[in-house]
């Protein structure tokens, strides 16, 4: 009786740690818009300074990490950091937003940012899973650790000694 107990808490348990995935991700996608966002500033601007001068953001990038100023050079190679960040944010978002419910996880999962899902995880706030990905996959949570935890007890009980089982009580003759 107490098995079953604890096998159902511990599926109730992984069930709503399951179901955060989906939360997870979706703090996850709403980090990599706002980064989105910064970044094109960012770019944006350093693309106009190249504007300015009469080159491409290619060319101002060449032309930052061919300085003999090893600060100067240090800039372009942030500068190329920034803009290769971006793209791939940017690659990143539009996968997401063609991908249906489930294969979101899976993008997410693939291509991460390891910056914006440290901040995520930081900063994350669990919820109660209102769709259908939160509800299907805590309820797999759920069957995973119900029936991991039945399946790991049975196990355990069957090692016990034989003395150590129970035994059936006998009827005493009056």
């Amino acid at each position: 009786m107490i098995g079953r107990i604890l096998a159902l808490a511990i599926g109730l348990f992984a069930g709503l740690a399951a179901s955060q995935a989906p939360e997870f991700a979706q703090q996850y996608r709403q980090r990599i818009g706002g980064a989105v966002d910064e970044l094109r500033r960012v770019v944006g601007s350093f693309d106009d300074n190249a504007r300015t001068e009469g080159l491409s953001r290619e060319e101002m990038i060449a032309r930052f990490r061919g300085n003999s100023d090893p600060a100067v050079k240090r800039d372009g190679d942030d500068k190329e950091q920034i803009v290769d960040r971006l793209r791939r944010l940017e690659r990143q978002q539009a996968e997401v937003a063609t991908a249906g419910p489930f294969a979101r996880l899976v993008v997410l999962a693939r291509g991460f940012d390891g910056q914006l899902a440290r901040a995520t995880y930081l900063d994350f706030e669990p919820a109660w899973p209102a769709t259908s990905e939160g509800l299907v996959i805590g309820g797999a949570g759920f069957l995973v650790g119900w029936l991991g935890f039945a399946a790991l007890f049975r196990a355990f009980g069957r090692l016990r000694p034989s003395r150590w089982r129970r035994q059936p009580r006998q009827l005493r003759s009056a």
